[in-house]
């Protein structure tokens, strides 16, 4: 039930309105932005914490995040976001939740 069994992948692949739906009604969802500074400056989903993937604190700041929140993570094209959400279902974390297509998918409101 719910992947118990296959021991690989502890994260949710979704789409866009699945996303917005999540942001409306978990109260506890943060949105993560995986790209680079000067990515997320050039457009990022409101309301977003960029936390870089490639940044040698990565690890660092993903210890700091609360573990029983809901994480909603994104890059550019779903990769990256793959990778960080693999990296922190490693670190615990189990509402972890992958916007396949990344901001290039998005069909909501860019800041």
């Amino acid at each position: 039930m719910f992947g118990l069994f296959n021991g690989t992948k502890k994260y949710e692949n979704i789409g866009s309105a699945e996303m917005q739906k999540i942001m409306g009604e978990d109260k506890n969802a943060i949105v993560l932005d995986v790209r680079t500074k000067d990515e997320f400056k050039s457009g990022h989903i409101p309301g977003a914490k960029n936390i870089d993937i490639f940044s040698p604190t990565f690890s660092t700041e993903i210890d700091m995040l609360d573990k029983t929140k809901t994480y909603l993570v994104y890059c550019r094209s779903g990769n990256r976001s793959g990778s960080a959400c693999g990296a922190m279902a490693s670190k615990g974390f189990d509402k972890l939740y992958n916007l396949s297509g990344g901001i290039g998918a998005w069909q909501g409101p860019v800041k």
